[in-house]
C-alpha cells in the first residue's frame, strides 16, 4: 500500500470516528457499522449497515450523510458513493444521500 493511500485512509477513518450515531450518542467506528471502505485514487464507496434494520430512518440518513460529507471534505477526494445495507429504507437512504449535493470544502 502506498505512502498516499495509507495517508487517505487514516484520514478516511479519523473522519469516520468523528460520527455518532444520535440515536445511542456511541462512535459508528465503535459500533462497528463500517463494513467496507474501498478508496480508487480520488472516489471513495463505503459499505454500512445501520444498528437495527428498523432503525428509525432520519438516523440512518443523518449517518449516511454524516460519513458522505466528512469524507468528502478530505482535500484530495472528488467523490464519494454510500451504500447502506440491511436496513428496510436502505435505497431510499442510499438514493438520497448519493443525489445531495457536496458541502464546500473548507
Amino acid at each position: 500500500m502506498s505512502e498516499d493511500l495509507q495517508n487517505t485512509r487514516r484520514l478516511i477513518f479519523d473522519e469516520l470516528s468523528k460520527i455518532v450515531d444520535p440515536e445511542i450518542g456511541v462512535s459508528i467506528m465503535e459500533l462497528e457499522l463500517i463494513d467496507k471502505v474501498d478508496i480508487n485514487k480520488n472516489k471513495v464507496d463505503v459499505d454500512l449497515h445501520l444498528t437495527s434494520p428498523f432503525c428509525p430512518a432520519v438516523f440512518g440518513f443523518k449517518i449516511a450523510q454524516d460519513v458522505r460529507d466528512n469524507i468528502y471534505k478530505i482535500g484530495n477526494i472528488q467523490e464519494v458513493k454510500i451504500n447502506v445495507s440491511n436496513h428496510f429504507m436502505a435505497e431510499a437512504i442510499n438514493k438520497q444521500v448519493n443525489e445531495s449535493k457536496y458541502p464546500d470544502k473548507t
